[in-house]
């Protein structure tokens, strides 16, 4: 089995655990104030594990089983099989934290705020894919075929303006940041990463 399948059946147990007993889900929770208050900063991490409802994990499934497995295969290629296995893993629990600690600078005194989901880690996920392979075609959620790399700036501009304009209680910070944050740790894995990127994208124009 995959990590990337072993953090996939994870979640689900937990999640689906959450599902029928909320109290797992109160626990598990990013809670700024909690964290603030009580030194309960385990919840930006086990935030990462619980979701809201069936498609709420589906959607953050999909999306890391679509692109997971193809970064852990570049990571291990990167760095051979066991130290690629253990920063693939690391990168991912890294990401959740990473997501959340905007949200909780923003929420660190607003007791009504609280978020869960994986979706900041599995953007992380699909951004360094994009980093990988910016111009592979993606047909995510059914939507018609895009290029990556377009896909992705169009992902950044939506997260950034939702977190500043909607109000519609998801943590478009979580999945802003931790896009950015799946970028960069990426990037700085070998700087040739980021030049094989920019020529790659710049080969368009020749």
């Amino acid at each position: 089995m995959s990590l990337t399948l072993f953090i996939i059946v994870i979640t689900c147990l937990v999640s689906v655990l959450g599902f029928n007993n909320p109290d797992i889900v109160r626990k598990l929770a990013h809670y700024p104030v909690a964290e603030k208050n009580n030194k309960e900063y385990y919840r930006m991490l086990t935030a990462g594990f619980v979701h809201g409802d069936m498609f709420h994990l589906f959607v953050n499934m999909f999306v890391l089983y679509g692109f997971g497995e193809f970064v852990e295969a570049k990571f291990k290629e990167l760095h051979g099989e066991m130290a690629g296995s253990i920063i693939y893993v690391l990168f991912y629990l890294l990401i959740v934290v990473l997501a959340n600690i905007p949200s909780y600078v923003k929420n660190q005194n607003n007791a009504r705020y609280s978020a869960i989901g994986a979706s900041g880690a599995t953007s992380g996920v699909l951004f360094s894919y994009i980093l990988f392979s910016p111009l592979s075609w993606l047909e995510l959620y059914f939507f018609l075929p895009i290029p990556a790399i377009v896909f992705g700036v169009i992902y950044l501009w939506y997260s950034n303006y939702a977190s500043r304009k909607l109000n519609d209680m998801i943590d478009h910070d979580a999945h802003f940041y931790g896009a950015i944050a799946g970028f960069l740790f990426t990037a700085l894995m070998k700087k040739e990463l980021i030049f094989d990127f920019i020529n790659e994208l710049t080969s368009i124009l020749q």
